[in-house]
């Protein structure tokens, strides 16, 4: 499961960077960057250390769904790969 979080955060972090600057909502592309701490396992063992809030895997899941969904449907991530290419070719 550890790896799969690292994996999916780094997922995550990617959508983010590349909405924040290569999309026309870069305050989704932030919120999605800061999402991806979530995923990482220092950050949630961080916070957990620090506050003693700890996130259910249920509250992980949903959030991952939401971020993919809005990534791929509404955000048109593919469309931004394109002109992430574009920009490096």
């Amino acid at each position: 499961m550890r790896i799969a979080g690292w994996i999916f955060a780094l997922l995550i972090l990617a959508i983010g960077l590349i909405n924040t600057f290569w999309g026309n909502d870069p305050g989704y592309g932030i919120f999605d960057i800061l999402a991806s701490s979530v995923f990482f396992k220092p950050a949630t063992d961080f916070l957990a250390k620090k506050t003693g809030v700890v996130i259910p895997i249920w509250i992980k899941v949903i959030l991952a769904l939401l971020i993919l969904w809005t990534a791929l449907g509404v955000a048109e991530l593919f469309d931004k790969i394109d002109l992430m290419v574009k920009d490096f070719a």
